[in-house]
């Protein structure tokens, strides 16, 4: 994968530069309008760049996790998670296993960050793992997982990050047009082509906002996804386990509260949907799911990169080829699909469902007391009573 792994820095650099550009042109109409000085935004600018690069790239991944919502957690918080990413770390070579985070969000989805595999983590919402198999929920951590190996986390993290400073500044040129702050500090002349420029700056701004946002999603490809699913599918020598993920993914109807514009090419899927609809295989940032699930079941007995190209071409009636050249060199013969007996320490979605809704309520730092009469109860951090009634048997219990 290293041609892929060129690719994605190359990317890297020329989004840096290119959003570095916008933000020299905003700078330099904003100087001459605050400071009469072009050169003085212009400055202001090459600051803002500088610090947001360094912020995307060294905080990145710690500003993507926070704005999720996400939750670190430990082996003994969900040992069965811990080890399926352990699993897929050893089949993909990763030096270092990934942090585990868990957002509490009913909505179905995951995502991986960090600018490199020794500071990487994997986020997933509770509500997919509620859903999951243990094969389903070993393709989704394996999709995630390559994602690091290709190093497209420091990708997304980057551009995340710089596309939310663009946001910021066309928001706030709006505002300054509307309102028209310090242009009454000036002569009426200067003041008024003060006033003109930092018009047809915020509108510009207002304008090429979200067509950034888009260029920024056709930017990070996606082709990465098709990679990712190939990768997922040799590691868990097992294509039907993320198919079967996707069309849960798919079929979910919950929008995730926490996503945003800058961060939703960051998931498996789509994040943004119509309320009350399915994931659509209308979205700039991912392929449509319907051909990605086609793709792997048509994988046959092989789990190779060489398996996924040749269905890739079958679904796509022969068109074009996905995997990189170095990749196919390396493939090696076809890689069998390995068979699944009786699944192992795989609880059912009524035990699963009680197991995230106790991690999440540690994770909350809720305490629970269980009460002779068998009933469960959840104490808040900040609960100021020295003892707690149960509701059901009357008993009293210390806290």
């Amino acid at each position: 994968m290293w041609e892929q792994i060129r690719s994605n820095r190359i990317r890297s650099v020329v989004l840096v530069i290119g959003m570095g550009a916008l933000l020299f042109v905003v700078g330099y109409f904003l100087g001459l309008y605050f400071f009469e000085s072009g050169i003085g935004g212009l400055l202001i600018a090459i600051a803002l760049w500088l610090i947001m690069t360094l912020l995307g790239y060294f905080q990145g991944d710690s500003i993507l996790l926070a704005t999720a919502g996400a939750k670190k957690i430990s082996h003994d918080d969900h040992p069965r998670l811990y080890n399926i990413v352990e699993e897929m770390r050893i089949a993909s070579g990763l030096p270092k296993t990934p942090d585990i985070y868990i957002i509490d969000d009913p909505s179905l989805n995951a995502f991986a960050t960090g600018r490199d595999p020794n500071k990487a983590a994997v986020a997933i919402t509770s509500g997919l793992l509620k859903q999951l198999n243990r094969d389903e929920l070993q393709g989704v951590m394996a999709h995630e997982i390559s994602h690091i190996k290709n190093k497209d986390v420091l990708l997304m993290a980057m551009t995340s990050v710089l596309l939310g400073t663009i946001v910021m500044l066309s928001w706030y040129g709006s505002r300054i047009m509307i309102y028209g702050g310090g242009g009454s500090r000036r002569s009426s002349s200067s003041g008024g082509a003060a006033q003109g420029i930092i018009m047809i700056v915020a509108l510009l701004l207002m304008i090429l906002a979200p067509i950034f946002a888009q260029l920024i999603y056709f930017a990070i490809s996606r082709k990465r996804e098709y990679l990712a699913d190939a990768s997922a599918a040799m590691y868990t020598r097992y294509p039907e386990g993320l198919a079967s993920a996707l069309e849960k993914l798919g079929a979910s109807t919950s929008q995730l509260k926490s996503a945003n514009q800058a961060t939703a090419p960051m998931y498996i899927v789509n994040p943004f949907r119509k309320k009350g609809r399915e994931a659509t295989d209308l979205s700039s940032t991912h392929p449509p799911l319907s051909e990605r699930i086609r793709i792997l079941r048509a994988m046959g007995g092989g789990a190779s990169f060489i398996d996924y190209d040749n269905a890739y071409k079958q679904v796509r009636n022969g068109k074009g080829s996905i995997i990189p050249a170095s990749a196919m060199s390396l493939a090696g013969e076809s890689a069998k699909i390995s068979s699944r007996g009786p699944a192992v320490e795989d609880p059912g979605r009524l035990e699963r469902t009680r197991e995230i809704s106790d991690l999440m309520w540690k994770l909350s730092n809720y305490k629970s007391i269980d009460c002779l009469c068998g009933t469960k109860l959840r104490v808040p951090p900040h609960f100021e009573e020295k003892t707690i009634q149960c509701p059901h048997c009357g008993r009293q219990h210390p806290v």
